[in-house]
């Protein structure tokens, strides 16, 4: 099969030749040249119509066909029953003419039909079954939640499927004929030529490829110079070409195919960045190497030997020694600063040597550092480290004592620099952390020596899954993954590491991080700190008195908290807006753990709240967060200043050792470095990953507290209902007052889930602030998400606040008319990541498993329409476990509506129809349990 690649090596502009004919029956068919249409009698044979006997959009398409055929002069010959052929991708606008039409069939005279609603395709690519070094790229269209493999393509918005349907699609560019050639295998190491080769011919077409997410980036990729030299030929010339290079492309691809966009994989945060190229003209880089080999040439008497002029022959410079030799001496190494150099392996001749130097070390053990000796060895002679780091950066080669240049590989001195600290009289300085890189770079018996402590402690990270670990006492079914996580969190804490638990939602991190400290008490006495968003505090409560009851556990929080009291306790919960205004007494504690739930709250490493985390003493830290990195690296740098404050050192080292190198030149290398640096001290697992391990549906319950002015008013309206349902009941009695009392209920449960609607927008609602932080938690993870409410202000508030984040989304209410186009636009758009809904809209009859993830935001009376909204997309089709949750108001109608549900599940399947909102059952202690 030809794939992309020569595809566009060998044609990349195709002259089509263009046809034309006429018809009874408008018979669509494909040639080498695309799809054509067609006018042919029954029997498929094309003949000569007069557009003046036919009516409606018939006539229009062959008056167009006319027009075509004579605007461009096609020769029919009608007797031969042959004719030129109307292309459509040359004329397009027919196709939006044939969808008025009956007549269409294709070239065995089956009916052709247009089908409703927008198709998709995707580009996959997965592993090669065949060679586990090579991926296989497959483009799929999808309509209707099918994924379709065969299909041919009409013009850059029509395709015709395999059942004979015409699927419209986003427009896929001019080049769409080319889409067949990425049904391709090709190499592992040439994803990134691949994927740009894509981006640049095809629009419109998302990428699949393992857990990353394609976004598009406002940054350019700057193509930059470089000077590739060839070969030295038998008289001693040099032969260099110059070119432009994406250094992560190779050499030569910029040459070989016309390309604009990159598409750059970032391993760390898995993304692919999709970036337009930037080349600057290659003439200018032409005549600077022109200039300064001019000025290079020997001179007699003032004028240059014509001898020793360099030739030029297109990209290609032909240089007699004696030029060569200056310039390689006098003006390569300025040049290496601005020019990407390929190929100095050729230069031998001219003492210029390529050379991968020894690493030599003798260092001695501090407490989070090993300093000594660091020397490198060029076979010949030795240089200390920092003497052969100072002369790359000053002149980008390294000289030896019998007069040769050593240029060492770019990648290995940036490694270096990046390691090593130099500290007073030149000794070397090397982080605890960096020891498995270091070890890379040192012969294996040296490293068993020099490390051997320390890279126990690594190696144990290895043996952690076939590891025996007795398990302490929870009131839980640890599943596998649970039980290594604890584990893992365990061998930290056993070593004096931090570490973030980063899993998935819904993986059950609160589980595993109580159950640490189920480990760790009552032995242990001092008192451990958690820190949390507000929203979370009891709900870490409600987990600990659940799962391990025995743990003395204490909430400092609220205007009345008192701080020596908290004291008394094991385990303190408490925020981090309070964390940062009681630093002050916190910081004075000898904590034994802090942890810091959803800890991305700390990714701004300059704002007040992370400074005050910084300051807290602890024995041992720990954080827990679904998205440990939301926006940039310096969240990544924020996290584990707290976890292990000596592995990175100051943000302006970082900065410079990983953030511009990843973030702004997308070197592989030190993401590469950076990964294997925290790859131990970060522990995610997907949903996706541990699938087999979990049932089809989770649920869960997150409570919400009351801000207090939302409290005080609710208390209000809670007590006037109160007294007024009860006076009304004694007077009317309990069925002439159900009115009344269903108003009343349904003001307090507004109240307590929106209380917007209530007030005039004036008290803001803590539940939607906790939805929305959960939404972003979840896209960011790569979900999607129903959320079903029960009251159209809650809708609106919420679209707003997606819509300010930039968060694609769709919304159904009763008012919604066209249903299944949302239905689609949710299910076959990448993009769309959220469906807001009524619960009694889209509680029934819709088929929504493009979902994974359930929001309830206000529960309703009966449960079982809960279960209904859920199962839009816990149903066939779904290949994901659904996380479902239900999101409840603390002290409030919520509270009691999941009590009734939990204990009179079977009252409730009949206190309220889910059509007709009418009581059918409701017993005066009922009213007086909700409203009491």
């Amino acid at each position: 099969m030809q794939d992309a690649f020569s595809y566009f090596k060998r044609t990349r502009n195709l002259n089509l030749n263009t046809k034309n004919p006429n018809v009874i029956y408008l018979k669509l068919d494909f040639d080498e040249n695309g799809a054509f249409l067609d006018v042919v009698d029954k029997k498929g044979t094309p003949i000569e119509v007069n557009y003046l006997s036919y009516s409606g959009a018939l006539r229009n398409i062959l008056k167009n066909i006319e027009t075509i055929i004579e605007r461009n002069s096609f020769v029919i010959d009608w007797e031969k029953g042959s004719s030129d052929s109307v292309y459509l991708a040359d004329n397009d606008h027919l196709v939006w003419q044939l969808q008025r039409c009956d007549n269409l069939v294709d070239k065995d005279l089956k009916p052709i039909v247009f089908a409703k609603g927008n198709a998709t395709i995707k580009l996959q690519v997965i592993e090669d079954i065949a060679n586990e070094k090579a991926l296989q790229a497959i483009p799929t269209l999808m309509h209707e939640e099918v994924n379709i493999e065969n299909f041919q393509l009409v013009t850059e918005n029509f395709i015709l499927s395999n059942e004979n349907k015409l699927l419209e699609v986003l427009p896929l560019g001019s080049n769409f004929k080319a889409l067949p050639f990425f049904n391709a295998v090709f190499n592992k190491a040439e994803i990134r030529q691949f994927l740009s080769l894509f981006v640049s011919n095809i629009n419109n077409v998302e990428i699949i490829f393992e857990d990353y997410e394609m976004k598009s980036s406002e940054e350019k990729v700057i193509a930059e110079p470089g000077l590739v030299f060839e070969k030295i030929d038998e008289n001693e010339a040099l032969y260099m070409r110059v070119k432009q290079i994406v250094p992560s492309l190779g050499v030569d691809f910029l040459d070989q195919y016309d390309v604009f966009q990159i598409a750059e994989l970032n391993e760390l945060e898995k993304t692919i960045l999709i970036k337009y190229l930037d080349q600057q003209p290659i003439e200018d880089s032409f005549n600077e190497i022109q200039k300064r080999l001019d000025k290079n040439a020997p001179k007699q008497k003032g004028k240059r030997k014509s001898m020793d002029n360099a030739i030029r022959e297109d990209d290609l410079f032909i240089i007699p020694k004696e030029t060569a030799s200056n310039f390689i001496y006098n003006d390569l190494p300025s040049l290496l600063l601005n020019y990407k150099v390929f190929g100095t392996e050729k230069l031998k001749s001219y003492k210029i040597i390529t050379i991968q130097p020894t690493l030599n070390l003798k260092l001695s053990h501090g407490i989070d550092f090993l300093e000594g000796d660091a020397e490198l060895d060029f076979g010949t002679e030795k240089i200390s480290l920092f003497n052969a780091l100072g002369q790359f950066g000053k002149q980008n080669y390294i000289k030896l004592s019998d007069g040769s240049h050593a240029i060492v590989n770019q990648d290995y001195i940036d490694k270096l620099r990046r390691l090593f600290q130099k500290k007073k009289g030149g000794k070397a300085k090397i982080s605890f952390f960096d020891l498995p890189l270091v070890a890379d770079l040192i012969d294996e018996k040296v490293a068993e020596t020099t490390f051997k402590k320390s890279r126990a402690i690594f190696e144990g990270f290895n043996e952690l899954k076939s590891k025996r670990t007795r398990l302490p006492e929870v009131n839980a079914i640890l599943r596998p993954y649970q039980k290594e996580g604890y584990k893992w969190l365990k061998y930290l804490y056993d070593n004096n590491l931090g570490g973030c638990l980063a899993d998935d939602m819904g993986l059950g991190k609160t589980l595993q991080a109580i159950t640490l400290l189920a480990s760790i008490y009552p032995k242990a006495t001092k008192p451990t700190l958690i820190i949390m968003p507000k929203s979370l505090l009891y709900n870490w409560q409600k987990e600990v008195r659940k799962f391990a009851p025995e743990l003395d556990e204490f909430i400092y929080y609220g205007s009345d908290r008192n701080f020596e009291e908290a004291l008394k306790h094991q385990i303190l919960f408490t925020t981090y807006a309070l964390a940062r205004n009681d630093i002050e007494k916190l910081k004075e504690v000898d904590w034994l753990n802090v942890i810091l739930d959803e800890s991305q709250n700390i990714k701004n490493i300059n704002a007040q709240t992370t400074k005050a985390i910084m300051l807290l003493n602890a024995d041992h830290r720990f954080a827990l967060s679904g998205t440990p990195i939301e926006n940039n690296l310096g969240e990544l740098y924020s996290l584990f200043r707290f976890l292990n404050p000596a592995m990175f050192g100051t943000i302006q080292r970082f900065n410079e050792n990983y953030g511009v190198p990843i973030q702004k030149h997308g070197d592989e290398n030190a993401v590469h470095e950076l990964r294997k640096k925290i790859y131990p001290f970060i522990l995610r697992r997907l949903k996706k990953n541990v699938l087999k391990e979990l049932p089809d549906k989770i649920e869960q319950v997150l409570y919400v507290e009351m801000s207090e002015q939302q409290r005080k008013f609710y208390e209000e309206r809670r007590t006037y209902y109160k007294d007024m349902v009860k006076t009304m009941v004694a007077t009317k009695g309990l069925m002439k007052s159900q009115f009344f009392i269903f108003q009343a209920l349904n003001e307090l449960r507004q109240l307590a889930s929106v209380p917007e609607a209530k007030t005039n927008g004036t008290i803001a609602s803590p539940k939607i602030e906790m939805l929305i932080d959960n939404l972003m938690d979840a896209i960011a993870n790569g979900h999607k998400i129903l959320v079903f409410a029960n009251f159209l202000m809650t809708i609106e508030l919420v679209s707003e606040r997606l819509d300010a984040a930039g968060i694609d989304f769709v919304t159904m209410t009763g008012a919604t008319r066209n249903r299944q186009k949302l239905v689609d636009e949710f299910q076959n758009t990448p993009r769309c990541k959220v469906f807001l809904l009524t619960l009694k809209t889209g509680g029934t009859g819709l088929n929504l498993t493009a979902a994974d993830m359930v929001f309830i935001f206000d529960p309703w009376w009966n449960v079982a329409a809960e279960n209904q909204a859920i199962d839009r997309t816990h149903r066939m089709g779904q290949k994901n476990t659904v996380m479902a949750y239900k999101m409840i108001t603390q002290g409030t109608i919520e509270e009691k509506i999941l009590m009734l549900q939990e204990k009179k599940r079977e009252l409730f399947d009949n206190v309220i129809s889910s059509d007709t909102s009418a009581f059918k059952s409701l017993s005066e202690d009922d009213i007086n349990f909700i409203l009491g």
